[in-house]
């Protein structure tokens, strides 16, 4: 199932479809999707897909001659791979007379075993595959080698893209569609465990209960997800004990850099250093409060894991892994079960965000997120671009349905920001799992712009 990579597909078609030479980087964290994504690519258009392995330069050589011998039919080729990648694109100079894909997944393992690579395919752009009808693709899981010796204004290849594409996880709503035939409430619990990458949503089935598919794909100590976190800290960190103890105290709540400090006991000058490499792979984000005029100077920011099942395993699974071990899988899933609501309401937020900023229809939102001070916050603000609307709004993941004291309660925390939004006119709206009490109801026909949504509503989506 090939799902939501339209605008990234359509790039990648339109590169094909000119007359000049392309190079193209695809990057993004292991799992997101991006094999697919070229494979997708090949299917209505001709190419050579390689992915390269950690084996030597003399093996990866030999193999890539071999897709190249089948591609022209070239049995002499076979007989006599490639010694140097100098003779591969001397012969590409030779053979390549028409459009033609080349894509070499997993670039970096060559760099890994050749630090002279990035040299190599620069000269080899520069005086050969720029001048041939070639779209040539790099692609890596790594992001901070793809960022450094690719992209990277230090790598002989910076400048020679033509373009890149950043491979992100799946939003909510793209999520849904792998799991059509459950509730929107166990689509956002599935969300809230496996994030948006689509190695890890094929994992689970919608045949079988959340508990059923944790148990089973994830508190086994040889399942897939199980490790799954390991290998992606290793391949990425140098040091990844420091960083699973930072990863682990954001899990669990401790958002604010002081909060990390006393969790984790790394000194202040130093826990900067590696948040910013968290930053820097995507693992994290500096969340600040969305009215802040100079984001950079705030002080109020607050550390968020970006991937739902990374926060799931720094939760769950990494403090259990004892537990898990031994077998006793069941007392660990009585802990998720006792859990579960806290990550999926936080969820249930930034599901609010992916709706308004598709669906709202009052005015223009350019710039929504939370908003917080002190001992006060807002779930999301959102506003036009010269502050004259801007919308209140709370969004509640509870069994019990929504009554006036939270509209009220809205109002007097929206007061604090009449500094900001004294001349706009003012909208608020509540998101609700479980609907609204009929008191409230009542009140929103008296009182005007407030915006009641439930599940039913949050099911119909401009998304697409």
């Amino acid at each position: 199932m090939f799902i939501n990579r339209n605008r990234e597909l359509n790039h990648l078609n339109n590169a094909y479809n000119t007359i000049t030479s392309k190079f193209i980087v695809i990057y993004g964290k292991r799992r997101v999707g991006k094999t697919e994504l070229i494979k997708h690519f090949f299917k209505n258009n001709t190419g050579i897909y390689f992915l390269a392995q950690k084996f030597t330069g003399k093996d990866n050589l030999q193999i890539f001659s071999e897709l190249l011998a089948d591609h022209f039919q070239d049995e002499l080729l076979k007989e006599h791979p490639f010694s140097t990648w100098n003779q591969v694109f001397m012969y590409l100079k030779s053979n390549v007379k028409s459009r033609l894909i080349l894509s070499i997944d997993e670039f970096p393992y060559l760099i890994e075993d050749n630090k002279a690579i990035p040299s190599i395919f620069q000269a080899g752009w520069d005086e050969i595959l720029s001048k041939l009808p070639i779209v040539l693709i790099l692609c890596g899981s790594n992001i901070s080698m793809m960022e450094r010796d690719v992209l990277g204004e230090k790598s002989p290849l910076f400048g020679r893209r033509t373009s890149q594409i950043l491979l992100k996880p799946f939003r909510f709503y793209d999520v849904r569609k792998f799991f059509p035939h459950i509730s929107f409430e166990t689509q956002l619990e599935f969300y809230s465990v496996l994030g948006g990458c689509p190695g890890y949503i094929k994992q689970f089935s919608e045949k079988k209960s959340l508990y059923d598919n944790i148990k089973h794909n994830i508190l086994v100590p040889e399942a897939y997800l199980y490790r799954e976190v390991d290998f992606l800290l290793k391949e990425e960190l140098r040091e990844p004990r420091i960083y699973f103890s930072i990863l682990k105290a954001i899990a669990y709540g401790n958002r604010k850099t002081s909060e990390i400090i006393n969790t984790t006991g790394i000194a202040k000058n130093v826990l900067h250093k590696y948040l910013s490499v968290l930053e820097d792979l995507y693992f994290i984000n500096k969340e600040i409060p969305i009215t802040e005029e100079s984001p950079v100077k705030s002080r109020k920011a607050l550390y968020k894991i970006n991937d739902n099942f990374l926060k799931f395993y720094f939760r769950f699974i990494l403090p259990n892994k004892s537990l898990i071990e031994e077998g006793k899988s069941n007392n660990v899933l009585r802990k998720i079960k006792n859990n579960i609501v806290f990550p999926v309401s936080f969820n249930f937020e930034d599901v609010c965000k992916e709706w308004l900023s598709s669906n709202w229809e009052k005015f223009e939102i350019t710039k929504i997120g939370r908003w917080w001070d002190k001992n006060q916050e807002i779930d999301l603000i959102g506003f036009d671009e010269n502050n004259e609307n801007v919308l209140f709004s709370e969004c509640k993941w509870s069994n019990k349905k929504v009554g006036i004291n939270i509209i009220k309660n809205l109002f007097e925390k929206s007061e604090a920001l009449n500094y900001l939004f004294e001349n706009s006119k003012k909208h608020y709206a509540l998101f609700s799992k479980s609907g609204f009490t009929n008191n409230l109801l009542e009140y929103t026909i008296k009182t005007k712009n407030i915006y009641l949504y439930d599940i039913n509503k949050l099911k119909k989506s401009n998304l697409k």
